[in-house]
């Protein structure tokens, strides 16, 4: 597992490029954290944006506050969404954002199966 993070100042920017991936049939969101999911299970841009703003404090300092974390196994590991999901979820718990919002999104667009964790 090869692990990439990397830290932006737009959370829009983020959620938008990872969305793309899911409209486009070449991702999907594989599970959340404080972020409501839609009955229909159809994630939209600006109704993730309100439930991440509810956490984020009106004063941020940071420049570049958004964190994305790229988790890439093995081309030969064929993980299922649950495993990739638990893969997910345990990176959050362990470097301290296990209690704050994020979304897990698989992307499929590269010829091998990733995971992008979004808080």
């Amino acid at each position: 597992m090869v692990a990439k993070f990397s830290h932006g100042s737009s959370l829009y920017g983020a959620l938008t490029y990872n969305q793309e991936k899911v409209d486009e049939g070449l991702g999907k969101v594989l599970a959340t954290n404080l972020v409501i999911e839609p009955t229909d299970g159809t994630f939209n841009v600006s109704d993730c944006m309100q439930d991440f703003e509810r956490f984020m404090p009106s004063h941020i300092r940071t420049s570049k506050p958004v964190i994305h974390i790229s988790l890439n196994p093995h081309p030969d590991d064929k993980l299922t969404d649950n495993q990739l999901a638990d893969i997910g979820r345990e990176y959050m718990e362990r470097f301290g954002y296990g209690g704050q919002p994020y979304m897990i999104f698989k992307h499929e667009d590269i010829g091998r199966e990733h995971i992008h964790v979004r808080p």
